[in-house]
């Protein structure tokens, strides 16, 4: 049965949940500025095994679950991956223990990653600097071009049918999306506005905050050595940064991390942070030209697991996706349309059902 359903937010998660219910359902976006947000500014990175860490089992197996989706779900929008696999650097000898820590976790959850030293990690990517003691390797993740994601879910949606509706959104309640100066009536609604999901009901208020990321775009020059063929990512005097190449030649740089409410200014002291910590991975960059300097507000959850289930008849939500929007698009979406459709989502979704907040 065809239902009329409201997308709030036009995100990645938001574009990928309507192009998959637009095959059986009549789907509106409702957002002031589709494809932009933190879905614009992120690296692209699918990595659910470097992300792990001990404690985060369930996202470890949601990741790897939409990892495991995500080769399907490029071939169906006409997307390149990038399948490199990601190396994973350790500055000094503190850094080099929190690899242990991550590959010690790893092998007991059956994952495995290659432990390298610094000389067999310069041989898998020259490009790392002489300072590097330690790295590990994982061949099997993948990346993708964020900006080409988000045109790609764009235009595919409105392919499908979708329609856009460039409104900023006042609340969502059962069979209603509040806009500044009407309503839109529906069957479902789905509030998938990242951080700004806090404000559309009242089960969202405390459960998703804004966390602040700011990331550099660089690219290589005449003269200069190339971007690294895997991406990185890195602890350098245990600060977790990233570097994730484009196939153009561009190289995405990030990220930075706080709490700081809505604010979206990219500091100076950000900016040299990040080029600081990367450079001192990869010294090539600081030749490299810097072509931009942007902002996003990752939603962060209590727990970091992402918001994905019924908050009330009629109101789904997906958010709380934090540094995983990219990696989990595919089954949150799965998700999604299975619970449209009145089916059960994927199994391993079940741990983030909203519902566990009340508990």
């Amino acid at each position: 049965m065809s239902h009329n359903v409201v997308v709030v937010g036009g995100g990645v998660i938001g574009l990928s949940i309507a192009w998959r219910l637009a095959s059986g359902h009549d789907v509106t976006v409702v957002d002031p500025t589709p494809a932009r947000g933190a879905s614009w500014v992120a690296g692209g990175m699918l990595a659910p095994v470097t992300e792990a860490w001990p404690g985060e089992e369930e996202l470890l197996d949601i990741g790897a679950a939409s990892l495991a989706a995500w080769p399907g779900f490029a071939a169906d929008l006409g997307i390149d991956l990038y399948t490199e696999g990601t190396v994973v650097a350790g500055f000094d000898a503190a850094d080099a223990a929190q690899l242990d820590i991550v590959a010690d976790y790893l092998a007991r959850q059956g994952r495995t990653v290659d432990r390298l030293t610094g000389r067999e990690l310069r041989r898998v990517e020259p490009t790392i600097g002489p300072s590097v003691r330690s790295g590990l390797r994982v061949p099997g993740d993948l990346a993708v071009d964020n900006r080409e994601l988000l045109r790609r879910l764009t235009s595919s949606a409105a392919e499908a049918g979708v329609e856009f509706l460039r409104e900023p959104v006042r609340a969502v309640r059962s069979g209603a999306v509040e806009l500044a100066g009407s309503t839109l009536r529906c069957d479902t609604a789905v509030i998938a506005a990242g951080a700004w999901s806090s404000g559309l009901h009242p089960a969202l208020a405390s459960a998703v905050r804004p966390v602040k990321g700011e990331i550099l775009r660089l690219r290589a020059r005449a003269g200069t050595l190339p971007p690294p063929r895997h991406t990185v990512r890195a602890f350098v005097e245990s600060r977790p940064i990233y570097l994730v190449p484009r196939a153009d030649g561009e190289l995405v740089l990030g990220a930075t991390q706080y709490e700081a409410g809505f604010d979206t200014a990219v500091t100076a002291g950000g900016v040299r942070d990040l080029l600081v910590y990367g450079e001192r991975v990869l010294p090539a960059i600081a030749e490299y030209e810097l072509t931009e300097t942007a902002a996003g507000l990752r939603a962060g959850s209590r727990d970091n697991l992402p918001l994905v289930g019924r908050l009330e008849p009629g109101v789904l939500v997906a958010a709380g996706h934090h540094r995983n929007g990219l990696l989990l698009a595919p089954i949150t979406a799965d998700a999604i349309r299975a619970m449209a459709a009145g089916a059960e989502p994927p199994a391993e979704i079940k741990a983030a059902d909203p519902a566990r907040l009340e508990r």
